[in-house]
């Protein structure tokens, strides 16, 4: 009974030490997702507001082949982020999970993020690059990646440009999403009656430069937003571990409480035989 006692009380202690490693993760992540989830609206807001600017310039331009709006034959070429880090719940496994069942591996890769790339090397996808240890500050090395797929597009090799990212919607809703910057699609509007924008260079040839503009600048407004998703599934990953260990340790109390007591019962027991054992002898 006392070993079982003892060995009840080094799992409180390794649980106990468990549950403040967790904690401290969970402050660390809260705190690195406020800064991140801050650059990510930054970079949303001018992202938008570039997207509303291609598709203004879209509704203008009518029976165009320019050709950043034609969709090639070929195979597409896919840029995926998932993290560096791990103990993020299921954050990289869900990105794993559509890339196998809805995508699979037609096509080129680009796998950004040490967790996909170690996962891509045991699976039979075509990856052309890799990517690991980026910072926010990441600009020019998407904008790298970007231009290489711009070339590929331009000189027909690929069919199309996707991005498989996390789209964050709030600090525990965040979910893996495919999007495609290229071909560049019009969206349906309604006309509204007000002065138009005019654009210069006019007509086509604004895209030759705003579109590559655009690419660059939507791969890296998504990167932050999945970078943002990240933390906020590493601190609800720790938060969840955290309670699991309160939950497991007041369970580990209850059960040494239980033997204390057992213990002490059967010691009691004892001293009461024994006394009876010593009436009855006397008597």
């Amino acid at each position: 009974m006392a070993a079982g006692k003892l060995e009840i009380k080094a799992r409180i202690r390794s649980v106990e030490s468990t549950k403040k490693i967790t904690k401290a993760m969970q402050l660390v992540a809260t705190s690195k997702l406020k800064k991140q989830k801050q650059y990510m609206e930054e970079n949303r807001e001018y992202a938008f507001y570039l997207k509303e600017t291609v598709q203004d310039i879209l509704s203008s331009i009518i029976n165009s082949r320019h050709p950043y709006l034609q969709k090639n034959e070929g195979k597409p070429f896919t840029i995926v982020f998932t993290s560096d880090m791990g103990l993020c719940g299921g954050y990289n496994a869900n990105i794993y999970r559509m890339l196998s069942s809805e995508i699979g591996n037609d096509g080129e890769f680009v796998m950004i993020g040490s967790r996909g790339v170690n996962w891509s090397k045991n699976k039979d996808f075509e990856v052309v690059r890799e990517e690991v240890d980026l910072e926010d500050e990441c600009y020019s090395e998407l904008a790298e990646i970007a231009d290489y797929a711009l070339e590929l597009y331009r000189n027909k090799e690929i069919s199309q440009i996707r991005i498989l990212y996390t789209h964050f919607v709030n600090s525990v809703t965040f979910e893996p999403k495919l999007v495609t910057l290229l071909p560049v699609e019009k969206e349906q509007r309604e006309k509204k009656e007000s002065a138009q924008t005019i654009f210069e260079p006019a007509g086509e040839q604004i895209l030759d430069t705003l579109v590559p503009m655009y690419v660059r600048s939507m791969l890296y407004s998504y990167y932050l937003e999945t970078k943002t998703s990240e933390q906020a599934s590493r601190r609800m990953a720790m938060e969840n571990a955290t309670d699991n260990a309160e939950e497991l340790k007041e369970t580990l109390e209850l059960q040494y409480n239980q033997a204390r007591q057992a213990a002490i019962t059967q010691e009691i027991t004892e001293i009461v035989g024994g006394v009876n054992a010593m009436e009855g002898v006397s008597s």
